[in-house]
Order: structure tokens, then sequence, then C-alpha cells
């Protein structure tokens, strides 16, 4: 079976690592795992869940080295045996929208919760590419990270600690220039370009190999920047106004605020549904893909709360982080529970049309906690009506595929790096399962349930700190 599917090994694991596993750091040598007795499918369709039972998983040198029928694998003398009942090996998770602000907390607290990629979709390079590098090395525990540096906009830009402000074509292909020059993964786009700015923009960066994500730019309708080649839209942002169109609604062209014309969104279910159904198949056709955080909306009924300090998981939110909520988000009205529950019923439509979606949560915004979150966004998406098995696959196969990283990450199989979660029930029949991990292989090293609670205690230090 060779069809799009992400590869969950149905495990019977228990806990058994080998020395140094249970450390809170990364830079240790890998040692040889030999995870026996499970049940596995090491290609699982995630439409129906397919699996093989009574397979031995290895790991030797970061990777996974072999998969077989328990009686026909034969166990390296010296390997630590990982021999679990019941248990669940899923691939690692993708956070495919976050700013990594905190490299002392971030890092611990996705690893605890089974994230072992993400996708940084703007930060300051001289912050980033160092710590890519330092993530890259084991220096510091953590997530392997793709990043876009830093953000480029309209002028002036709208967060400028992070993004840079091109006011005209020209400068628009001398920013992407410059951002490659540096080393980023991809480009990242943002709401205030101008619409001929923006083409250029997504013109050079293709021209030098890199894919753009970013928001949808109020002076572009989103079905035109799609078939210009954005290759990620984040958020809601373009859908609004897309809605509004085809409602025959007024629609601004120019900025005037982070998602002013909301209110469109809200009003989906009165367009047309062969209007609605061929602007999304055009979308889909576009090779769009759409990653839209809708736990950032969930969260934002609380954003007083959150920039409060008082608020569930407010231990692991270091001072760092909640200032940097204040100061971006304050005086930000809470937003109505409306809003998020009706882009979470939209993303079961975008899904429903073939769009491919991403689950990120924007880390670093009010509430959106480091991996914590990422579950949360899982959890959403079911409950609008989502399989587990399509959920699973956004949070492991499609980014990693959209990164470029398939070769190696979202999904287990021979050769593939030896990122990988164990959970304690199975994940295809519940998303939710997939919050109650028993332990984390990250780059071919194990932590098991201790060292992970020894991850989120020394994380709390340092919050606290």
């Amino acid at each position: 079976m060779n069809r799009t599917a992400i590869s969950v090994l149905l495990a019977p694991l228990a806990l058994c690592s080998g020395p140094g596993a249970a450390e809170p750091r990364v830079a240790v040598v890998p040692l040889t795992y030999a995870i026996a007795g499970v049940a596995v499918g090491d290609v699982v369709d995630v439409v129906d869940g397919a699996v093989r039972f009574g397979q031995t998983v290895l790991v030797a040198d970061g990777r996974v080295s072999r998969i077989g029928p328990a009686g026909g694998v034969a166990v390296p003398d010296g390997a630590a045996v990982i021999d679990g009942r019941g248990l669940f090996l899923m691939p690692g998770l993708c956070d495919a929208h976050v700013h990594y602000f905190d490299r002392d907390t971030f890092g611990l607290l996705l690893i605890a919760n089974g994230v072992t990629l993400v996708r940084d979709m703007g930060m300051a390079n001289e912050l980033v590419l160092p710590l890519r590098a330092d993530l890259e090395s084991g220096a510091v525990l953590g997530p392997e990270v793709r990043t876009a540096g830093a953000i480029l906009d309209g002028v002036p830009p709208i967060i400028p600690p992070i993004s840079v402000g091109v006011g005209t074509p020209e400068e628009g292909r001398a920013a992407v220039r410059a951002q490659a020059a540096a080393g980023v993964d991809l480009i990242k786009t943002y709401s205030r370009l101008e619409a001929d700015v923006f083409l250029a923009i997504v013109d050079e960066a293709h021209s030098l190999g890199l894919r753009v994500a970013g928001h949808v730019p109020d002076s572009i309708p989103i079905g035109e920047a799609a078939a210009a080649g954005l290759d990620s839209c984040e958020h809601f942002f373009g859908f609004e106004k897309l809605v509004g169109r085809l409602l025959g609604a007024p629609v601004r062209s120019h900025y005037e605020g982070m998602g002013a014309e909301a209110e469109y969104l809200i009003r989906y279910e009165e367009v047309r549904p062969e209007a609605l159904r061929q602007a999304l198949t055009d979308l889909r056709d576009s090779g769009l893909v759409v990653c839209p955080t809708v736990n950032v909306f969930k969260a934002g009924v609380h954003t007083s709360q959150f920039q409060s300090g008082t608020f569930p998981l407010s231990e692991y939110v270091s001072a760092s982080v909640l200032e940097t909520w204040r100061a971006l988000w304050g005086g930000q009205d809470d937003l109505p529970e409306v809003l998020w529950q009706t882009w979470a019923r939209f993303v079961a439509v975008l899904h429903a049309a073939g769009i491919p979606l991403l689950v990120g949560t924007d880390l670093s915004t009010p509430g959106s906690l480091p991996g914590f979150s990422v579950h949360d966004e899982m959890e959403i998406w079911q409950e609008a009506g989502i399989r587990p098995a399509d959920i699973l696959r956004s949070a492991t196969l499609l980014p990693a595929r959209f990164l470029g990283r398939d070769d190696d990450l979202g999904s287990i199989a021979e050769g593939k790096t030896a990122s990988m979660v164990l959970v304690r029930a199975n994940p295809l029949d519940d998303v939710r399962h997939a919050r109650d991990i028993e332990g984390v292989f990250v780059r071919g090293t194990y932590y098991d349930r201790a060292a992970l609670d020894r991850l989120l205690a020394e994380a709390r230090r340092l919050a606290e700190r």
C-alpha cells in the first residue's frame, strides 16, 4: 500500500529507556532501541487505519532501522528493549504556525507534548536562525525548526520588531533575496502589503526555490493570491473577504485592522452553495494549503484573562511571553464565541472541498501554549466533524511534506528519523488520545514518562524564574 498516508505504529510499549534517555537534554548519543511485540502499520492509510500486529521496530543512529514481524527481526545485543502493552506509536506532531519567542521553555513543552517539528512563521533573523542551529545541534532541547525569519509586510509594518516593511515591487524582491541569503526556509507575507509588491515577492521567492506562506494581504483577493502562487494561507485572512464578495457585499481593498471584515465569514452559510463550492474548488486546484489556527480565536474569547496572568497552565508561561501578549494585544476586546465556532465549521468545509490543512496554533499569541495548543487545535477539528485519521495527517505528514521534510519526518518507516510519540490509546479512534503520552522519541533519543515530567517541571521552574 503506497497511498497518501501517515505511519502509525500500534505499540504495546511500557517503559524501558536506556541510560541518559531520561535526562532533559538531547545532547546524548542515541542508543539502539528495540520496540518489541508491537502492532504496526509502517504505511498506515489514515482513511481506514490499517495496521499489522506482532511487529518489532528497531531504532539505531537516530533512525528507524527495521520494522518487521516479531519473529523475523533480531534484536541487537545491548539494545534497550521497550516492551509495552496497549500503547500506540505515532509520528511526532508538528505545529505549523509558531513564533518561537522563548527558547528556554518552548522546546521543553513542545517535546513533552509530542511536538517534534515546528514551522516558525516570523521572528527576527538574528534570533531565530541561531536558535534553529542550536536546536539542530542539540545544544538546546526542542523540535526541528523550519523558519521564515523576518516577516515581509507593507509600510509601515504592523509588527516592527519581527517585520521588514517593503513599499515597492523592487524592495519586495530585494527583501526576498536578503532573506534567502540569510538562510531562511520559506518567506512569510503579511496583511499590509500592496498587491503588486506581494506578487513580486511570490515570484522572486519561487524563482529562488522558496515557498511563500502568510496572511493574504488586504489588497488582493485570496483567489488571485492563490493563483499567483501563495503556497500557504494562515488563519482565516482572505476567506472573510471571499465570503463578502460572494454575498455581493462591499469589501475593502486596503488594510483597516486585522480581520476587520470577519463578520462576513460568520455569514458563509448564506452564500449560494454552488458559488462557494466553485470558489473552494479553484483554491484547491491552485495548490493552496491552509493553516487555520482556530485555537487562537477560541482563546481570544478570553483575551483579557490570558493577559492577566491567571489562567489554566499559566505556570508554563514566562514573564517575557506574558509581556509580549500584553504589548502586542493589549486593550483588545474579547472575541465573540461565534467567530471561532464558525471558523471551526468552515475548516470542515475546506477539508470536505479537498483543500489541504495544516495543524498550527500561532504560538506566542495570547492563550496559545507550546504543545498543549496543538492538541487543542486537533480536538477542535474533531468536534467540527473531521476524522481523527485526517487530523493526524494534517499534524504529521502534510506539514512535513510542505516543508520538504517528508523523506525524513511525518510518518514512521524504515530509514526515517526516529521522532515518534507513544500514546496510551489509539489516536485513530479519537484524536484526544494523542494527548495521553507515555514517551517521546526525539531524533532517536527516548524520553519516557518520567523524563517528560521532568521536562515539564524544568519548564515551570524556568517560567517562574
